[in-house]
């Protein structure tokens, strides 16, 4: 599978969950993660997004570059 193409409105969507602290599915290297967003940044010269994992609460980093497929929970 290839790289996840990050339109605008693909970012638009990213940002809103974050914002509002919705789950997102987010897979990278064939692993499925379903996480609640926190927030969108820089890092480096890579974008990210941050959440964590409802059912332990560990926050994880997923840079945008290395995400195959990104869906919103419940759209």
């Amino acid at each position: 599978m290839g790289a996840f193409r990050w339109t605008p409105q693909e970012m638009d969507r990213l940002e809103r969950a974050a914002r509002d602290g919705r789950r997102i599915v987010l897979f990278r290297r064939g692993t499925e993660y379903v996480v609640v967003a926190r927030r969108v940044r820089a890092l480096g010269r890579d974008d990210a997004v941050i959440g964590y994992l409802p059912t332990t609460g560990e926050e994880l980093v997923f840079l945008l570059n290395d995400i195959d497929d990104f869906r919103m929970v419940g759209e």
